[in-house]
């Protein structure tokens, strides 16, 4: 089988890894550090299937002009995109599925944004509507803080377009879960949990971003709660869209948190998740391109098995993310880093210089992956090879699966 991933991150890396086990794949447009890269589109591409990796080209609908090719692909049409594409559709969507979530209101009007958060108790969640490389999102105890936004989002000033729209949230609290669900149009079944760390600094601190790293599995998730999110969960949201009309085939990420009042939906991604993607992969045990193919063509008959190894990845970031990364440094000591038992080390933000050096162009740059027995054992080795790289400005958490480790 041929396979081609669409995309050119970290995410897409470890598609590519866990693929090529089983198949022979290409990723478009990809980057310097993914071997398998090629330079033409996907639509010029023949293989037997087609991955999407990013949001944005499934909210653009490329898996729509595919399938009008004839292709068989997984990843869902521009109207399931839209889960991700509008968070007030989203919301929309699920509160007609019946499944758990924060409440809400969606707002155009500053006047009115402004009248509803006054009436709010702290944490405030804001929210853009459309898509912002995931960064669209605030939560902060401040009032004042909560109103900048929601006049930066509204404006345009901060995210263009996609925030002219925004969603205001109660706050939730406890602890987040992760689990991407993969989807035949009929049915989804569950991969690995994953828990991922979005904000930039240590303990939780500083400014959302696309996510720092994650680890699985997670220790406080069993049986039982995965089959609450199985029932309560992607079940009845793939009910609610076939109801509409869609023949939603790709992943359904549900981003839950464990609140005192039981499970809870954040939000909806309609892809892969970046970075749980890198540590939930490693551990799947079978034949994923099978899998995915499966659930391409609406047929979905193989339950997913995981190895009981643990994995944890660190995001090593730019200087500047997620506001302003720098670009251009010379990385080194990818190869001694990835010389390490059960370490990978998936590219994301890399290009080359005009010497044919592999160099930082985004804010994650790198994903420094490992497994171990366990997730302390995993986590030691992702760290120690994170030492092992160097580029001027680099930086990590150091907190990574630290509080999961100590707990296994």
């Amino acid at each position: 089988m041929k396979v081609c991933v669409v995309g050119s991150g970290g995410r897409e890396h470890a598609l590519v890894d866990a693929l090529s086990r089983t198949a022979e794949v290409v990723i478009t447009p990809g980057n310097p550090g993914i071997a398998e890269s090629v330079a033409d589109r996907p639509e010029d591409i023949e293989a037997d299937l087609y991955v999407i990796g990013p949001e944005a080209p499934l909210v653009d609908g490329l898996a729509d002009r595919l399938r009008a090719m004839g292709r068989v692909v997984f990843g869902p049409g521009a109207d399931g995109a839209l889960l991700e594409g509008s968070k007030a559709w989203m919301k929309e969507v699920v509160a007609a599925a019946g499944v758990p979530t924060a409440s809400y209101a969606t707002f155009e009007d500053l006047d009115d944004a402004l009248g509803f958060l006054a009436g709010m108790v702290p944490p405030f969640v804001i929210k853009t509507d459309g898509l912002a490389a995931g960064k669209g999102v605030l939560v902060t105890d401040s009032l004042t803080e909560a109103r900048n936004a929601v006049g930066d989002y509204l404006s345009g000033h901060a995210f263009g377009e996609a925030g002219r729209r925004v969603v205001i949230e109660e706050g939730l609290s406890g602890p987040e879960l992760s689990v991407l669900a993969v989807c035949d149009g009929n049915k989804g079944v569950l991969l690995a949990p994953a828990q991922d760390f979005k904000r930039v600094g240590d303990g939780d601190n500083g400014p959302n971003t696309g996510g720092m790293g994650a680890y699985s599995p997670v220790p406080f998730v069993n049986d039982e709660l995965l089959q609450e999110v199985q029932d309560n969960f992607i079940t009845p949201t793939l009910a609610e869209l076939r109801k509409r009309g869609i023949d939603y085939r790709g992943v359904l990420y549900a981003g839950l948190m464990l609140t005192p009042s039981g499970l809870k939906l954040i939000e909806y991604n309609v892809r892969f998740g970046d970075p749980e993607t890198q540590v939930v992969l490693p551990r799947f045990d079978g034949d994923l391109a099978n899998l995915l193919l499966e659930a391409a063509n609406g047929d979905l008959r193989t339950e997913p098995q995981f190895h009981d190894e643990a994995c944890v990845t660190v995001v090593c970031a730019a200087q500047g993310y997620p506001s302003t990364p720098r670009s251009g440094d010379v990385i080194s000591g990818i190869a001694d880093a990835e010389a390490a038992d059960g370490v990978n080390v998936y590219c994301a933000g890399v290009t080359t210089n005009d010497d044919g050096q592999l160099v930082t162009s985004g804010g994650r740059v790198l994903n420094v992956t490992a497994t171990g027995e366990t997730l302390a054992a995993a986590r030691a080795r992702a760290y120690e090879a994170a030492a092992r790289i160097s580029w001027e400005g680099m930086f990590h958490r150091s907190d990574i699966a630290a509080e999961a480790a100590a707990q296994t």
